[in-house]
């Protein structure tokens, strides 16, 4: 069996609604399709992810909790999705609960990556869905990731809260995961008919300058 030098890509933006879910779930379908095995980790307790992918994330199967509270073998958790070449690792309504489980567990923050090396090799990518939050699930992801894209929403206050987001990034790179970087950001529900849009576009960039995908997301009212 052929053996990858597996990349391990976080979704990850603290503010809800940007398109984290909708991107993590395309981009894994999408290296599927290209025939690149790929796995999606759905780290966010709503689930989205795993139901985006047809999975139901209240089955008695083992999901991402187990792995994290139970140490469970990751290889036990992993489910097949109608995608070719694409697994996942579902979410569970039990992780809304697991920052504070986690809290007194030994070596917490790096939970995620010490049971990813059971599984490194096994897929190209593997791309991870993180929550709307900075607790230890996404403290576990950053440590676990080799990049980070961030999406971010065409509008108003697009901007709010990333300073959080960046100053996790360099705490966990600093102290945890010194290979980390921020892979790209991605500029999500863009809407050419605004001003506000190409505003916002324009103030990410000046930011972030190369590190801004040229790939916009249009805002679909009809894939709504």
């Amino acid at each position: 069996m052929k053996s990858f030098n597996t990349k391990i890509i976080a979704i990850s933006n603290q503010k809800g609604g940007v398109g984290k879910t909708t991107s993590a779930v395309n981009i894994a379908a999408f290296l599927a399709i290209t025939e690149t095995p790929t796995l999606l980790i759905d780290m966010d307790p709503q689930a989205n992810a795993s139901i985006g992918v047809g999975v139901d994330s209240t089955s008695n199967q083992y999901s991402i909790y187990d792995i994290l509270i139970n140490q469970k073998n990751i290889k036990k958790c992993i489910q097949n999705t109608e995608i070719e070449y694409l697994d996942i690792i579902p979410s569970s309504a039990n992780l809304a609960g697991a920052e504070i489980e986690l809290v007194s567990m030994f070596t917490r923050e790096s939970i995620l990556k010490e049971s990813l090396t059971n599984i490194y090799g096994k897929y190209k990518y593997i791309i991870i869905d993180s929550p709307p939050s900075l607790g230890l699930l996404t403290v576990n992801i950053f440590t676990a990731a080799d990049s980070l894209i961030i999406p971010i929403q065409c509008e108003y206050y697009a901007l709010e809260g990333l300073s959080q987001l960046l100053n996790t990034f360099r705490l966990v790179q600093r102290h945890l995961n010194k290979k980390l970087i921020i892979g790209g950001v991605l500029m999500t529900m863009y809407d050419s008919r605004l001003n506000l849009s190409k505003q916002v576009v324009q103030e990410v960039k000046s930011y972030f300058k190369d590190k801004l995908f040229n790939t916009l997301i249009y805002r679909n009212v009809k894939l709504s």
